[in-house]
């Protein structure tokens, strides 16, 4: 049946190819591209530069679509870029494309997509959905290198049935054949980079400006709170970080923790690094919320292969996980998602790691 679909647009090769796809398959398709951020005019890697929105705006006049632009500017900064420098303030380690996947594509933006009439909202993500018992699920993607469900653990359940991932079922290599049939050029370009708003790829520099406070002189210790060493700022650290730590030791040293309180890195061998589980919060599900204990495979990052743990409700509406075999480097305000097989179940974000 012929739908009427919105496909978000970013000016990359995969977003262009689900645009295509929709419109060989016979619906009524529209481009959007998102204006998320003031991008330099030079950029040519982020999904809302100049560059990136012309592109957009061009594939779409060549498959004969119609092509908006929304400005969500306002709207991505507090949600997402204002999270991102609060997070790194509190020592923890963020991921600003969970935020802005539930909060401005599959909320806002779905918001918009119901108000013009459409009847989906189409993206180039690598995920599939499916249908199951219990209604529409979301699952790993055909191309494993590619999958992208690990992101995308925050979208509402209730808005499932107005979705679409029309790249889901292919490998990245079919896609761009695709593309090329009809954009050569546009089908051989680059991928984007991870972080869009830090153009430059210079964490260190964006956090410096925009927290600096963050940057403040404090201690680097051992585990047993011994003064190894001085650093420039929490913000320049991460869990499980190696390089750059500024100390010299007796054995390979790594980031176990940081308190943004006391403003102290403390450092330990790779043997410590190792946690039995954490504390979840701001936890979100695509199927109904577990109540009793489930086992689970749980992804604590991304091209992390998941690990088999044990997920139980805790009182105060959170929830435990507790690994089989203790993980290494678990960073509080990185997201956990949680899966059974290929579906994915929901994730939170990490909020404190257990021994």
């Amino acid at each position: 049946m012929a739908e009427k679909v919105l496909v978000a647009m970013s000016g990359g090769v995969d977003s262009a190819a689900a645009a295509l796809l929709l419109k060989r398959a016979g619906h009524e398709v529209a481009g959007i591209t998102l204006r998320l951020y003031d991008a330099a005019p030079a950029a040519t890697r982020t999904c809302c530069s100049p560059t990136a929105l012309a592109e957009a705006a061009a594939f779409a006049a060549a498959i004969g679509v119609p092509h908006y632009v929304f400005d969500f500017r306002e709207a991505f900064r507090a949600a997402v870029i204002d999270d991102f420098v609060a997070e790194y303030r509190r020592g923890r380690t963020p991921n600003p494309c969970v935020r802005c996947n539930h909060i401005v594509k599959f909320d806002l933006l779905l918001g918009r997509v119901r108000a013009m009439g459409f009847d989906a909202l189409a993206t180039g993500h690598y995920v599939r959905r499916l249908a199951a018992p219990d209604g529409w699920a979301l699952a790993r993607a055909a191309d494993r290198a590619k999958d992208q469900s690990y992101f995308l653990w925050g979208i509402p359940r209730a808005a499932l049935p107005t979705l679409r991932f029309p790249v889901g079922e292919l490998q990245k290599a079919e896609v761009r054949r695709v593309l090329a049939e009809v954009a050569p050029v546009a089908a051989a370009k680059a991928e984007s980079q991870d972080v869009c708003f830090i153009e430059d790829g210079d964490l260190r520099a964006f956090l410096a400006r925009a927290c600096p406070d963050a940057f403040a002189p404090g201690l680097i210790v051992d585990e047993d709170g011994a003064t190894l060493g001085r650093h420039a700022g929490i913000a320049t650290f991460t869990v499980g970080q190696r390089r750059g730590l500024g100390v010299a030791g007796s054995g390979r040293l790594y980031v176990k923790s940081l308190d943004a309180a006391a403003n102290t890195v403390t450092l330990a061998p790779a043997a410590s690094l190792a946690g039995r589980g954490f504390r979840l919060e701001d936890a979100n599900w695509l199927v109904d919320r577990p109540a009793r204990a489930t086992s689970v495979l749980v992804m604590i990052r991304y091209r992390d292969p998941g690990a088999a743990a044990t997920l139980t409700p805790a009182g105060d509406g959170g929830y435990e996980v507790r690994f089989n075999i203790p993980r290494r480097a678990i960073a509080p305000g990185q997201s956990a998602a949680f899966f059974d097989g290929e579906r994915l179940l929901g994730g939170g974000i990490i909020a404190a790691v257990t021994a």
